[in-house]
């Protein structure tokens, strides 16, 4: 019964998104303050039910109930407990539901926690919000049931698939979705701001908080699942221009551009159409993204490729709801005043900049993903890889840490153009360094890993600069948060140079005792053993590495056979030193006694998931000092109301 409870706990959510859009549209038609008023209490049950729902989804999975045709098709009776539960949203059905999950939940936080916003302007956010969710509601009902029964039921499950049984899994997609699903509540504030005329710095501070919150876990979800492929898939690289890693990229990009511009617009009265229209086009991203992982289009180790119908549903939606903020977008654009005006060389201009230059990345990426999927509509198979976006992104994405290190030290409003350059003399001469000593240092290097480490210092130093002269023990959160995120961007780009520039690469056929070199580093194979685990069996190869005359490192790379599924996969043993990794994988056998081994000596490339880190910090640094600033202001004008 608990299936049957969870379909029911679903319909009744659908119902109360439905209530709740007509409540709002009532409300604001006719402006009666009983029937808005009811739209907030709609609002938090309906997010209520969405999460019971999901709770008894994991139920049935960590029951092992085949009876559930999801269970079934996704998972074991012998599966480990994590994977379990993870396996409830491994899958298409259950994604989508984990996905209405939070948009229920932060439609319900909006509902209780908002109180910036015009009243008319909260309720249009709220209608917003119930029409994004009403669609997915209806998907999830008419044709992705994740509660359906297998008739008859099987005496056991065929299994997740074994490249995502991993702990990566269980926090990968749901930071991802969170991320989506904050840029869903973005959206529905510049859909609510436009219907009621409202686009300016109050509505910009309410959405901001929105926006920091979605960039910091899509920043951990791609920096999460980055690693997760980078040990897990055991092709010793970190990111592969996979249409599903661009479908995660191109939302990230959105929001970034569309954080600086709301911070802007929140601070400075700037910007105002820039900032509604990038809260279109972040959620375009997510929508869009969302369609190529779950159409069917795709074949990638982590798409869900399903019935076609599905995608053109989700098509549909992304017309509808895109197609018509655009729409609304032109109609009502003529109503928002231009705001604040700012010279070019200021700090909103190097903001503008910035954003430009972002949404040329994001074109470059959404072309080189789709031009192939449409390019095949038509009989025409081609190929877009990494060659393709290293080149085309790369330059602009080096112009873009350029300006990051001249923006914050620029004037907000003006700036004086020498002054500006004696400011900027410190991180120039630091990057420029960096490039000479680089060059002479390794006899030379291709040009764009070494421009990559010289900007990545240059950037480094410029990170720093806001602090220099400054009572660090007064600096606003918000401050350092800019100061960390920045930073982390200055690690990340070393550690992707750094990885470009110096890895080196083995591919041998050994006998056991038969040393084998890779960077400075001595390998040899000790012997090969079986292995059982929980759900699994393997061969596993003891390797014994020593680095020039240091201490012996013992490495077991392993070739796993999963039974349920059958597959094999290649788990990957990795030595973690300050410089760098030694990645090794084991290969198939000749029948003669000798195995293949595959090496890398990886330099500095744990430095890409440290700058992750590193950003992710420093935008929780910036949200809660924008949060704990703007509690206080709420304090002071209460008191200074009592005091009256």
């Amino acid at each position: 019964m608990i299936a049957e409870a969870g379909l029911a706990i679903l319909w009744f959510a659908g119902a109360l998104a439905a209530l709740q859009l007509a409540l709002a549209f009532v409300g604001l038609r006719r402006g009666q303050a009983d029937v808005r008023a009811a739209v907030r209490p709609v609002a938090v049950v309906q997010g209520v039910l969405a999460a019971l729902a999901m709770l008894l989804l994991i139920t049935v999975f960590v029951r092992s109930d085949m009876s559930v045709a999801l269970v079934a098709n996704n998972s074991h009776s012998d599966k480990p407990l994590i994977y379990k539960i993870a396996g409830a949203w491994g899958n298409h059905e259950g994604s989508m539901l984990l996905w209405v999950t939070i948009l229920g939940i932060a439609g319900g936080a909006v509902a209780l926690l908002e109180r910036r916003l015009r009243d008319d302007t909260l309720i249009a956010t709220l209608g917003g919000q119930a029409l994004i969710a009403l669609g997915f509601y209806a998907f999830l009902l008419f044709a992705s049931n994740p509660f359906a029964r297998a008739i008859p039921a099987p005496p056991d499950g065929a299994g997740l698939n074994p490249l995502l049984q991993d702990p990566g899994l269980a926090f990968h997609p749901p930071t991802l979705y969170i991320g989506y699903v904050g840029l869903s509540v973005a959206f529905s504030f510049a859909v609510g701001a436009l219907v009621t005329r409202d686009v300016g710095p109050a509505f910009a501070r309410a959405m901001r908080p929105w926006v920091l919150g979605a960039w910091i876990f899509l920043t951990l979800g791609i920096t999460a699942g980055s690693y997760w492929a980078y040990y897990e898939l055991g092709w010793g690289g970190w990111w592969f221009w996979d249409p599903v890693e661009n479908a995660s990229l191109m939302p990230w990009l959105a929001a970034t551009a569309l954080l600086h511009s709301v911070t802007v617009l929140a601070t400075r009265d700037g910007l105002r159409a820039w900032t509604v229209m990038l809260a279109v086009v972040a959620f375009s991203m997510s929508m869009i993204g969302t369609f190529l992982v779950r159409s069917g289009i795709l074949t990638s180790v982590h798409a869900f490729a399903v019935d076609p119908k599905r995608g053109a549903f989700i098509l549909a939606l992304l017309a509808i709801y895109i197609g018509g903020a655009l729409v609304l977008f032109a109609l009502r654009i003529g109503t928002v005043r231009a705001g604040s005006t700012f010279e070019l060389v200021s700090r909103e201009g190097g903001l503008v900049a910035n954003n430009l230059l972002l949404s040329v990345i994001l074109g470059v990426v959404l072309i080189g993903t789709l031009y192939p999927i449409v390019a095949a509509g038509f009989g025409v198979q081609l190929s877009v890889g990494p060659p393709f976006f290293n080149k085309a992104a790369g330059p602009v994405a080096l112009a873009l840490v350029a300006f990051m290190v001249v923006g914050p030290l620029i004037r907000w409003r003006r700036d004086d153009a020498q002054d500006l350059l004696s400011r900027i003399t410190v991180p120039i001469a630091v990057g420029l360094f960096t490039i000479v000593a680089v060059f002479l240092g390794t006899g030379g290097i291709n040009l764009l890993p070494l421009l990559g480490l010289g900007f990545a210092a240059a950037l480094a130093a410029g990170s720093v600069a806001p602090l220099w002269k400054r009572d660090l023990r007064r600096t606003p959160l918000f401050t350092w948060g800019m100061v960390l995120a920045h930073l982390g961007i200055a690690v990340s780009l070393a550690g992707m140079a750094s990885d470009s520039a110096f890895t080196k690469e083995t591919l041998v056929s050994v006998g056991v005792g038969e040393p084998q070199r890779v960077g400075p580093w001595s390998v040899t194979l000790d012997g090969i053993s079986p292995v059982v685990g929980e759900n699994w069996s393997a061969l596993e190869a003891r390797l014994t590495a020593r680095r020039d005359e240091g201490a012996v490192v013992i490495l077991r790379p392993q070739s796993r056979f999963f039974a349920s599924p059958v597959t094999t996969t290649s788990e990957s043993a990795i030595a973690t030193r300050l410089d760098g990794q030694l990645y090794t994988v084991l290969g198939q056998s000749d029948g003669a006694g000798r195995w293949q081994l595959r090496l890398w000596w990886k330099p500095f490339v744990t430095l890409i998931w440290l700058g992750g880190v590193f950003i992710a910090l420093g935008g929780a640094l910036s949200l809660l000092g924008r949060v704990r600033r703007e509690r206080r202001a709420v304090v002071r004008e209460m008191h200074a109301g009592w005091a009256a």
